[in-house]
């Protein structure tokens, strides 16, 4: 046998070999059984009983489905008003709001860093005149909402609670999920203003304003779904999310709120990637420990504070460009594991979104697609469809006790914010990405239509392309709004909510009052900056 023979055979085996591990590693058995349980787990509780292994009702979607959602934004507030409407005639039970890159990181959509970036990855908000056009004609009495907003969250907030308030409905009322997780910003995503600790005081204070003042309303959806799209294993999305939630939990007692005042609104946010078992027992995993971590840790008596709500989406970096059709059929994996993983609510990705924003036509296809699987699958009648099940219950057996030493390590390194601080996370990802690659590169890991199967004839599949008029109109409209508002009152009221932001009051009460005179994003972010510096990898400046 010549020596380039030899090499290829083993290139083969190592191939076959490597192609029993899961993405986190865990080696699959061929054949699962009663040897590959984990000690205890004959005497599993039911669904809705600590430590809700098996789901966090009892009749889980029996009695109610999972929140359907999908993400939604572009251009300006008018278009996104008129997807919203269709969507809600379509049958959505909530809206989940898509922020485009300015609005993330807190610049108006006249700044010199926003040129070209208008409306492209989400709506532009500038001022509460945009909130108010955003949900023109949509009660937020009867919606539930969801913001995708990190760094601004506590600006974006205030201008909903503010719309709310006109519209007549009262603080108790409104209902909906504003992410504000800025730890995740720091490991995975980089739409981060303020240095950690600061970013922090925003959290806390969301969270005291929230518990007092808006008791059906999540203000903190901590997210692991960034942190896996940015190359994470799924162990790792489990640990490190759990690991901030532990920092926001310990941040809000630090603030004076007690256990089981905030953690009832606590709610978490995962990716749904594409090895169907494993990501059904990443979900049962996390909820178990989560159970845990709460009571044991932090000495909850709550079943509401013990319970992990969880939204899912399906894997946006799991899309391919190529033939992308087929991530129709990617997406509809994604989403069976998100509901055999019990799920509160979903967002199923349209097909071309390696492409582009979605186009009406693939929005729709990734909304039958939640559709059928409630309507017509039959696997929302039983909770926990594959508890019990040899191989899921190795697998989250093997997640937990992965996640957990990982945890361990993250605690004795002094906590998720000492982790970010020292680039940990970051470090930890992007380990986990390199090899991730490398196995994709070497057929070690397969992609249909990428790295296999690749059919040469490009896609002539429609793309959606925002109109850079919208940025002219956008601009228009800025324009007017500084022109027609009493800035005399906003150049006061951006100066009281510097002197709470150098103090220790609640800081959400002045920027409700900002938005509510019309003073921009920008210009309420730039207060801020003002008063505490901005956050660079690094270092600060």
């Amino acid at each position: 046998m010549t020596a380039k023979s030899n090499k290829a055979k083993k290139a083969k085996k190592a191939n076959k070999s490597n192609s029993t591990l899961t993405t986190s590693g865990i080696e699959l058995p061929l054949v699962a059984s009663a040897s590959d349980l984990p000690t205890g787990s004959e005497k599993q509780t039911a669904p809705g009983e600590f430590p809700y292994l098996r789901g966090i009702y009892p009749d889980m979607y029996r009695g109610r489905l999972w929140t359907m959602r999908q993400y939604a934004g572009f251009g300006s507030a008018v278009e996104t008003n008129q997807r919203f409407r269709r969507l809600l005639d379509q049958g959505q039970t909530g809206l989940s709001v898509a922020f485009d890159l300015p609005t993330q990181i807190g610049y108006d959509s006249d700044h010199d860093l926003a040129r070209g970036e208008v409306g492209r990855t989400g709506v532009a908000i500038d001022s509460l005149a945009d909130m108010e056009a955003l949900f023109d004609g949509i009660s937020l009495a009867e919606v539930s909402t969801s913001m995708t907003i990190n760094s601004t969250a506590v600006i974006l907030l205030a201008m909903y609670v503010t719309v709310a308030r006109k519209q007549g409905v009262a603080d108790d009322k409104i209902a909906g999920t504003v992410q504000n997780d800025i730890l995740k910003e720091f490991i995975a995503r980089g739409t981060y203003i303020y240095p950690p600790r600061q970013s922090m005081r925003l959290i806390a204070d969301i969270l005291q304003f929230a518990q007092k003042n808006l008791p059906r309303y999540n203000t903190i959806s901590i997210s692991g779904y960034h942190i896996r799209e940015a190359g994470a294993t799924a162990v790792q999305e489990v640990a490190f999310t759990l690991a901030n939630g532990i920092a926001y939990v310990q941040c809000a007692l630090d603030a004076g709120l007690e256990i089981d005042q905030f953690a009832p609104r606590l709610s978490f946010f995962f990716a749904a990637h594409n090895n169907l078992f494993e990501e059904v027992a990443k979900f049962r995993a996390a909820r178990m420990m989560w159970a845990r971590i709460v009571r044991d840790r932090f000495g909850s008596t709550s079943e509401k504070s013990q319970r992990l709500r969880f939204h899912t989406q399906t894997g946006g970096s799991t899309l391919t460009a190529q033939q992308p059709e087929i991530n129709i059929v990617r997406t509809t994996v994604q989403a069976l594991a998100a509901v055999m993983g019990g799920t509160q609510s979903l967002h199923t990705n349209s097909f071309d979104e390696a492409l582009g924003l979605p186009t009406a036509r693939s929005a729709k296809v990734a909304w039958r697609t939640q559709q059928i699987i409630a309507e017509e699958s039959g696997v929302p009648l039983t909770a926990d469809p594959l508890g019990g099940s040899y191989l899921v219950e190795k697998l989250t057996s093997e997640i937990i006790e992965r996640a957990e030493d990982l945890i361990a390590t993250i605690d004795e390194a002094g906590g998720a914010i000492a982790a970010v601080e020292s680039g940990y996370f970051r470090n930890e990802i992007g380990r986990s990405a390199y090899q991730f690659q490398m196995e994709l590169e070497s057929q070690q890991r397969i992609i249909v239509g990428q790295n296999k199967y690749v059919d040469e004839q490009e896609s002539d599949t429609e793309v959606m392309k925002v109109d850079p008029a919208l940025e002219r109109l956008q601009l228009m409209r800025l324009a007017e709004l500084r022109q027609k508002r009493d800035n005399e009152k906003v150049r006061q009221v951006l100066a009281e909510l510097k002197t709470v932001a150098e103090g220790t009051n609640n800081i959400v009460p002045a920027v409700i009052e900002a938005v509510t005179v019309y003073a921009t994003v920008g210009e309420i972010s730039d207060a801020l900056r003002e008063t505490w510096g901005e956050y660079r990898a690094g270092g600060e400046i």
